[in-house]
């Protein structure tokens, strides 16, 4: 019984965790060989997640047992920061190939796991953060520079400070860098970033209900265009396709490729399918099930039909012939074929909005009068 119990428990069952880690962090990745012997041994190489997005790849040359979770001092430039390891064993190789980066002197090192005194700084640091933004907000104002300045994420050890900073132009910030300099005491770097890494930064939910893709596992943004909604007809309305970062969704790309195959199987919009009553012009289509719905006018929905791709191009081969069929649909039949249904439609949704019926009262049955003679005998 206890070895059927050690087996259910184990982490050859589902999701190891051990490899899940802290969920709290953004851009988590699982690593699904955790719970694989070997694994650690294959690399010095570690993945250090720091605040928000930021992620550095460090050498463990220490040789520590190092666990998704472990918080850790890596080196930095100047001094020491601290982060929290995400990733480790195999899996950082191919996270490494992502990244890019340009020499490995870009890989420094692990120290040592975080101390409690490092702990201590740690938070004091973080502490500043955001009144270092404020104050910095105003500084660029005082200087008159068209950015924002977005976030703060000061080291490890209170050594040095990043900026992220958003700007539709070229920015001379030599001066601002002076004056930041002299107010908060510590080494200063700008970084630039986007309005789609700014929401990656700050996170939040999107309409679908979910938290943002940039802030959760998004790594690499690819440019979306208009272009994107047309192939999947979606109406071109910038409230509903802008997302929090207020750009063109991610998302939009997801489905973009499977209606872009879909849709060469349907039959050119432009056209015109001739019947021995009337000629029908292309209204709409739904990519997926492969309908397309025709109207006997090019600007107006009038005397609809809905046929297949397959009865379209075949109506076009005969219109090429010569040939005009009685009607759109094979059998003259004018109904559409069937397609998705609608659940919401198969009943009166105002079902939910009727009263119920208020029960009524039954009155209290009279005591049966004893009508029988009695004639005083016992």
């Amino acid at each position: 019984m206890e070895k059927e119990l050690s087996i259910k428990t184990g982490c050859d069952r589902g999701l190891c965790k051990n490899g899940i880690g802290r969920q709290d962090r953004q851009l988590n990745t699982y690593d699904w060989l955790a719970d694989v012997p070997g694994n650690i041994d294959t690399t010095d190489l570690v993945e250090v997640q720091f605040k928000h997005t930021r992620k550095g790849y460090y050498h463990n040359v220490n040789k520590l047992d190092l666990k998704k979770g472990d918080i850790v001092a890596v080196e930095a430039n100047p001094g020491h920061d601290i982060g929290v390891v995400s990733l480790t064993g195999r899996l950082v190789k191919l996270q490494l190939k992502k990244a890019n980066l340009k020499s490995a002197d870009d890989i420094k090192r692990v120290y040592r796991i975080a101390r409690p005194i490092d702990m201590e700084k740690f938070h004091e640091a973080k502490a500043r953060e955001h009144a270092t933004m404020i104050e910095s907000r105003q500084i660029a104002k005082g200087l008159g520079l068209k950015m924002k300045i977005g976030d703060v994420e000061y080291q490890g050890d209170c050594n040095k400070a990043i900026f992220y900073y958003i700007a539709d132009e070229r920015v001379d910030f030599r001066q601002l860098i002076k004056d930041l300099a002299a107010t908060f005491h510590v080494r200063i770097e700008m970084k630039q970033i986007g309005a789609r890494q700014e929401a990656g930064l700050i996170g939040g939910t999107g309409p679908c209900g979910r938290e943002l893709c940039c802030a959760t596992w998004m790594k690499n943004f690819v440019s979306v265009g208009t272009s994107a909604a047309r192939f999947q007809d979606i109406s071109l309305n910038p409230q509903k396709l802008a997302g929090m970062c207020a750009k063109l969704k991610c998302c939009l790309n997801y489905e973009v490729d499977g209606y872009v195959e879909a849709s060469r199987k349907l039959p050119s919009k432009e056209a015109m399918l001739q019947t021995q009553d009337s000629d029908y012009y292309y209204f709409k289509a739904d990519i997926l099930a492969g309908l397309i719905t025709y109207s006997t006018d090019k600007n107006i929905a009038a005397n609809l039909e809905t046929i297949t791709a397959e009865r379209a191009k075949e109506i076009i081969e005969m219109n090429k012939r010569g040939e005009k069929p009685s009607s759109l649909q094979e059998d003259g039949n004018r109904n559409a074929p069937a397609g998705p249904v609608d659940l919401a439609t198969q009943e009166n949704i105002n079902r939910f909005d009727r009263a119920k019926k208020k029960k009524k009262k039954k009155k209290p049955r009279k005591p049966e009068q004893n009508t029988s003679a009695h004639d005083g005998k016992e």
